[in-house]
């Protein structure tokens, strides 16, 4: 392992602090982002995916006159005991099978009848469905809240391991653009890895933040974040379109349902289909206002519509450009984030940020396992510096203030520090904690 001179501007943090930082940050993420990148990637293709197992329910051959939606819940209700609805989808196509919603102790289960026969095609519970799964793994890796809080905090752990990973790529005294800018693939061992490892980061390094920004509303304890601040800040909205709530509408339904007039949903979808919103459109019953939604994951193209049942007339509708900016924004992330804000190219900038965050997690992981010396983790050692960058104390301390559970981390993490130092040497020691004067430092 070859070593090289601090000498650098006094502005320029110290290469082995930022190392450590990187190393560390790294050393938490790398399984979950490996988890988090591949269930992204197959999130991507949700409704490519759906389009395909749907296609039995798609292609129906339809002959005489369908029935009305109210006979058509009637049929699913009888078919499903114990059952109450919960919303009717209207049918993608002219020869699909329609979608009805329906809640029992079990959860949300979505039913598919013929329209004309008012045969029910197929029953599924509404989170057994595979892309629900999916979903569940890759936002709180099928843990509930605790999970959530999981990929909360390695999604603050990677910022910090993207960042440090710029400082380290960023080349002091530019000769050639090979290993900056591009790898140089006919090197051979760690230039090899270490040339794959920092341009792949450096050059999917603005999506990933990206991906990261616009997740974090989902998290259960950000998102509640967000809430609070907004409601300090008197931003809050009720149209927000977006939830941080595991499960928001897909819960069980144990109590007794209202009495629904059934005229008034064959009223209120006769105006759905009318509006021509983006599919998926659901109409669900509030009384004597039902909602129509679409749920279209282009969210900017998200209408909900308040229509009143006996006349079918509409109240109210609320657009993306009647939302407040910051529900907008959040909207936009999201879309950005499941790969459907500007069609295929989406996805595939997604998919290819997925892929390069798993690469850079294995090479990362390659270099770090053929260079760790024996008997030890490996972690660069802490230096003793009178330079102590500003900016990246700053940065830091900002990420603490805008990412608490990043910042309660960062504090635990500080106090396992102090203690090791103080009680356990030889684990001080394992950790690379034992500090050191000199100012010649490895490099990567």
């Amino acid at each position: 392992m070859s070593s090289v001179s601090t000498n650098v501007s006094p502005s320029w943090p110290d290469y082995r602090t930022v190392w450590r930082w990187h190393f560390f940050a790294g050393l938490f993420c790398v399984p979950f982002v490996l988890a988090l990148s591949v269930t992204g990637c197959a999130y991507l293709f949700k409704a490519e995916y759906e389009a395909w197992a749907d296609q039995p329910y798609d292609r129906l051959i339809l002959t005489g006159p369908q029935l009305h939606p109210s006979e058509l819940v009637t049929r699913a209700v009888a078919a499903l005991p114990g059952s109450t609805f919960r919303s009717f989808e209207l049918p993608p196509t002219d020869h699909s099978a329609v979608r009805i919603l329906l809640s029992n102790t079990e959860g949300t289960i979505r039913t598919y009848l013929h329209p004309t026969s008012g045969e029910v095609l197929h029953q599924v519970p509404e989170e057994e469905r595979l892309m629900r799964v999916i979903h569940r793994l890759h936002g709180e890796l099928a843990l509930g809240d605790w999970g959530s809080h999981l990929v909360e905090l390695a999604a603050c752990w990677t910022v910090v391991m993207i960042v440090t990973g710029l400082c380290l790529w960023f080349p002091r005294n530019l000769r050639t653009a090979a290993g900056v800018l591009y790898p140089r693939l006919g090197a051979t061992g760690r230039v090899f890895w270490r040339d794959l490892h920092s341009v792949t980061g450096f050059w999917i390094s603005g999506a990933a933040l990206l991906l990261i920004a616009s997740g974090l509303p989902w998290a259960s304890f950000w998102g509640d974040y967000l809430k609070l601040a907004r409601k300090v800040s008197g931003t809050t909205s009720a149209e927000r379109g977006w939830s941080n709530t595991k499960g928001k509408g897909m819960a069980s339904d144990t109590g007794q349902q209202p009495a629904i007039d059934w005229a008034e949903l064959d009223r209120v979808v006769a105006t759905a289909n009318r509006l021509k919103l983006a599919a998926p459109v659901l109409v669900s019953a509030g009384g004597a206002k039902w909602s129509v939604k679409s749920m279209t994951a282009n969210r900017p193209y998200r209408t909900d519509v308040t229509v009143d049942g006996q006349t079918g007339d509409v109240i109210k509708q609320v657009s993306f450009g009647d939302k407040h900016p910051i529900d907008q924004a959040v909207a936009v992330g999201i879309a950005v984030h499941e790969g459907r804000l500007f069609g295929w190219p989406n996805q595939l900038l997604g998919l290819l940020s997925a892929m390069g965050l798993m690469l850079i997690s294995v090479t990362g992981l390659l270099m770090w396992w053929r260079r760790r010396p024996h008997g030890t983790l490996g972690a660069p050692e802490v230096y003793v510096s009178p330079r102590r960058a500003l900016w990246l104390r700053s940065f830091v301390g900002l990420m603490g203030v805008a990412m608490p559970l990043f910042g309660f981390s960062l504090v635990l993490v500080a106090s396992f520090d102090k203690a090791c130092q103080q009680l356990a040497p030889r684990w001080a020691r394992w950790l690379g904690l034992g500090v050191t004067q000199s100012r010649t430092i490895p490099q990567e």
